[in-house]
């Protein structure tokens, strides 16, 4: 795993945020990998990578925290679902069953001090990653916030 993180540092400190959303996104079958940033009630896109390259959606640029997925991460330290349409925990939520898959983890500086999160989702319902995937995942989102763009 410190080979992986060491080569996502490269990617981060070579090619900026963009390139190390590519590169945490060409190890997961999820369409979208992205960073949002949590600022007065709303959730952010400071960086997202998408497989298919089409334009941003307008409803992937800022998400009021209490319609988005990233509020269970920040309740609860991380989410995952491979398919939110038959996912009980998420009944009565407005993107259950639009957004088919996701997976987030909080991105903190020093592990106390939220700065938003880091995710991967897809409009399809995707298998779970790995427990080895989750754990790289989990240390990524540690080293993330310092290549993060200034709010």
């Amino acid at each position: 795993m410190d080979n992986l993180l060491h080569t996502f540092r490269a990617h981060l400190e070579q090619g900026g945020l963009a390139d190390g959303l590519r590169f945490l996104n060409e190890r997961v079958p999820h369409r979208f990998t992205g960073v949002y940033r949590l600022r007065e009630g709303t959730l952010h896109s400071v960086g997202l990578f998408d497989k298919l390259n089409e334009v941003l959606p307008e409803g992937l640029k800022a998400v009021p925290l209490v319609d988005s997925f990233c509020q269970f991460v920040l309740r609860d330290g991380g989410f995952s679902t491979a398919c939110t349409a038959q996912d009980e925990r998420l009944n009565g939520h407005v993107y259950q069953g639009v957004v088919g898959s996701y997976i987030g983890l909080p991105l903190t500086h020093r592990g106390d001090d939220l700065q938003g999160t880091l995710c991967h989702f897809d409009f399809e319902d995707r298998a779970p990653v790995s427990e080895g995937e989750y754990a790289f995942l989990n240390k990524a989102a540690l080293l993330l916030p310092r290549f993060l763009p200034r709010s």
